[in-house]
């Protein structure tokens, strides 16, 4: 089970709080370990031994600043306990983001900030020894940045390499998670990303399960040539950006070439005219090949595309991958889901959707880059 832990402004106190995890129960500790905890170290953000992916803006490297969902920063500590600062922009003055924290790759916990600068605490009654933290940004661009300003813990380690393959995932609403997880709030209560779960979503599982690397560069809503919800920004508009929602940043495409990148676009265009659809998105593929010249890509149908979506996708991508191959891009292919998926909010996957999306795209991926 897990247990959502809003944590106290760090200019106050650090509230030492001990989640439940999906494995072993633990134990709420309010004791003196607290002081130990204050005793220990602080790490700053740009320390050489915290690894970072994501598009990520560093501008300013005490404090470097993400907007996407899926960005996820690791480190490896030695002892008990550890601690982290992060800064929430609370955009319009009350979005507060959500966080994946995960203890050993294995213990999950669910916050949300609840200030504009939050330490957030991990006690789990760990051992002695040596432990990895990976931190992820569970809601997306539209809810605001976060900055990481460092940990406190008694020591950080060396982490091993990052994995050589690197995967990015182009997308929508689905690809940010968006209403997924229902295992605190259900559907329609509270905000409309209070199941947004970025790291559990189709993209990171699928890369975890193939031990790569990824980037998700999703915004609920958006489309190819049109996007729901009046958002005027598309797909193409914002793919170079940062954010991929409002800032006017660029992300440097040279800081990441991904082996493959996957692109599920057509759900917010709806069935539109299927020769205009196609133009636009050789288009767009021209763009993305342009940014990344060796990188396979592969158009997929939407997981949540009704029977009559579902099937003009497939036709449209077909007609899309045999004109690229025909202009001489052998490196475009294709991907069909079996079917829809739509247990979440508002027809979305849910968390087991997302686990049986990843699977069948796990598969095709393996066999299609050979690992």
């Amino acid at each position: 089970m897990l247990k959502t832990i809003q944590s106290l402004t760090f200019i106050a106190i650090t509230l030492v709080i001990a989640a439940t995890s999906c494995k072993t129960p633990a134990k709420l500790d309010l004791s003196n370990k607290s002081d130990q905890l204050l005793s220990n170290s602080f790490f700053a953000a740009d320390n050489s031994l915290i690894q970072y992916t994501g598009r990520i803006d560093f501008s300013n490297t005490k404090a470097p600043r993400f907007w996407a969902p899926g960005v996820y920063i690791k480190a490896k500590f030695s002892g008990s306990y550890c601690s982290f600062i992060i800064k929430d922009e609370m955009l319009w003055g009350k979005s507060h983001n959500y966080l994946e924290v995960v203890i050993d790759d294995s213990i999950k916990y669910r916050f949300q900030t609840k200030t504009s600068v939050d330490t957030i605490t991990i006690v789990k009654n760990l051992s002695s020894g040596e432990h990895t933290i990976t931190i992820c940004k569970n809601t997306e661009s539209g809810i605001g940045y976060l900055e990481f300003i460092g940990f406190k813990t008694a020591k950080l380690l060396q982490l091993p390499a990052k994995p050589t393959r690197r995967l990015e995932f182009v997308g929508n609403s689905i690809t940010c998670g968006t209403g997924m997880d229902l295992s605190e709030f259900p559907c329609d209560k509270r905000e409309w990303y209070d199941q947004h779960n970025a790291y559990m979503s189709y993209g990171p599982t699928t890369a975890r399960t193939l031990n790569a690397q990824w980037h998700l560069t999703a915004v609920s809503g958006i489309g190819l040539m049109h996007s729901c919800c009046n958002m005027t920004e598309t797909m193409p508009q914002v793919f170079d950006k940062v954010s991929v929602r409002e800032s006017t940043l660029k992300w440097d495409f040279s800081k990441y070439q991904p082996d493959a990148i996957t692109l599920c676009l057509g759900q917010n265009d709806g069935v539109q005219d299927s020769t205009k659809f196609a133009e636009e998105y050789v288009k767009f593929i021209a763009t993305v090949r342009g940014h990344y010249p060796q990188t396979q890509i592969i158009l997929i149908t939407s997981p949540m595309a009704d029977a009559k979506l579902r099937a003009t996708m497939e036709r449209n991508i077909t007609g899309i991958v045999n004109e690229m191959r025909r202009k001489g891009d052998s490196n475009v292919d294709r991907f069909f889901f079996s079917r829809g998926f739509n247990k979440g909010c508002g027809g979305h996957p849910d968390l087991t959707d997302h686990q049986l999306i990843a699977a069948e795209l796990s598969a095709y991926l393996k066999t299609k880059l050979n690992w």
